[in-house]
């Protein structure tokens, strides 16, 4: 297959809500017939359900600066899929994907031939698995594997990862995990086995409760990511203390104050790679936190701040960052997909905007604008229901005038624009090469 060849391929596989598989033993199955690629190297597994993400970005900068030769595996991607799969902070080629996946899809389709398997796994075990077998082939020593949703029956815990790191725990896909906060945190959880080393940031406290009796019945204790901060200044420098040393001034490269506790999480997790021989400084860590990226988080990009604020807390960190840093009038672009609380999420943020677009990315997942056009209206001033991602943006740009672009909701939505503004960039250099 070339790369469309095997970006369609997978995209006809389904995701596990889309055809409701849900379970590890796909995944196990198809690791088992590649030879356990991920038994290779140490794993780090990051659950949770803001800041997953970011916190990735952290540990991979880290071990980066390092020079430790590191692989990171995240969800979702903004435009390319390539984007899921990175060694030593770049990720791989359409190329390399389109062999692997070949590889992958071979494999696969002959455990089911032999009624190993009962079909084909889905989009995100396929590139679970593909992941597994670069990293492995790449020599890499820390795979940073990202999970895509819950934990119990997501697919990288089938790797059986030696660190899980949770990141805050709060409300959202609720038609899957569960319609509580204690449901969610009993899924998340559900990532921690007897021999891991599990870390964790303050929950709020049913997800603390979960987190812990998880730990009793596995017989571990976890550590609990908490800073003693000392000093927080305007700038954005972090001054602190963990378990083993003192950081007097940490600059955290991406912006927000919710971008601290994922901060500290990859710090304690940072440290604790040294108990398997990964020797990581704390300048490494000092240097690895300031240069961190993370594509789509409070993001300025081609005169736009994106962030995927994709739910209520994400909300609530891009509102605070709104509020404290922005005193332009704000051209919001808005558009979600389903299962979202939409009320809450408009009544937060939909205020901080002058003018305010919502549409809706192509992506099968999103959720059509048409149907919360009442409740923008109710929390909103201006407000324009407008179809198709690049008529939105232009739509905004029209209006705009010296105030800020911002984009925000789901990162379909981000991607889509991404995408948009990369190829009007493409048409305007041929115009002028014409």
């Amino acid at each position: 297959m070339d790369f469309q060849q095997s970006v369609d391929y997978l995209l006809s596989l389904g995701f596990e809500r889309s055809v409701k598989k849900f379970g590890l033993e796909n995944t196990t199955i198809l690791l088992d017939a590649l030879g356990n690629p991920q038994n290779n190297f140490l794993k780090v597994q990051i659950a949770g359900t803001n800041g997953k993400g970011s916190t990735c970005a952290f540990l991979e900068s880290i071990c980066v600066q390092a020079d430790i030769d590191v692989g990171v595996n995240t969800s979702p991607h903004l435009v390319s899929v390539t984007e899921r799969i990175r060694v030593n902070g770049q990720r791989i080629s359409e190329k390399e994907f389109a062999r692997y996946a070949t590889r992958i899809r071979e494999v696969s389709e002959k455990l089911v031939e032999d009624g190993k398997l009962p079909g084909l796994p889905t989009f995100f075990e396929h590139v679970t698995a593909i992941a597994q077998l670069v990293f492995a082939e790449a020599g890499i020593k820390v795979a940073i594997l990202e999970v895509g949703l819950g934990g119990r029956f997501d697919a990288t815990t089938a790797t059986v990862p030696e660190i899980v790191g949770i990141t805050p725990i709060s409300m959202d896909h609720v038609k899957t995990l569960g319609p509580t906060l204690k449901d969610i945190a009993a899924e998340k959880a559900a990532t921690i086995h007897p021999a891991v080393r599990i870390f964790s940031v303050p929950q709020e406290k049913v997800a603390e409760e979960a987190i812990r009796r998880k730990c009793i019945d596995a017989g571990i204790k976890p550590v609990w990511a908490v800073p003693n901060v000392r000093k927080i200044d305007p700038y954005g420098v972090l001054r602190f203390e963990v378990e083993e040393n003192r950081y007097d001034a940490i600059l955290v490269g991406m912006p927000g104050k919710h971008q601290w506790v994922n901060a500290t999480l990859a710090i304690y997790i940072a440290e604790a790679l040294r108990e398997w021989q990964i020797l990581i400084s704390k300048a490494d860590i000092e240097v690895g936190l300031e240069a961190a990226e993370h594509a789509g988080r409070l993001e300025f990009s081609d005169g736009i701040l994106f962030d995927g604020a994709h739910n209520v807390e994400g909300v609530k960190a891009l509102v605070k960052y709104l509020k404290e840093f922005v005193t332009d009038p704000i051209m919001m672009v808005y558009g979600t997909s389903g299962g979202k609380d939409i009320e809450k999420i408009a009544e937060l943020l939909f205020p901080m905007a002058e003018n305010l677009i919502i549409t809706t990315a192509e992506n099968p997942r999103a959720f059509d604008a048409a149907e919360y056009l009442d409740v923008a209206e109710e929390y909103a001033g201006s407000v324009h229901h407008v179809e198709g991602v690049g008529n939105a943006v232009e739509k905004a740009r029209e209006i705009v005038g010296d105030g800020l672009l911002l984009v925000t909701g789901s990162l379909y939505l981000i991607g889509e624009v991404k995408a948009y503004l990369a190829d009007r960039g493409v048409e305007r250099r041929k115009k002028k090469k014409d």
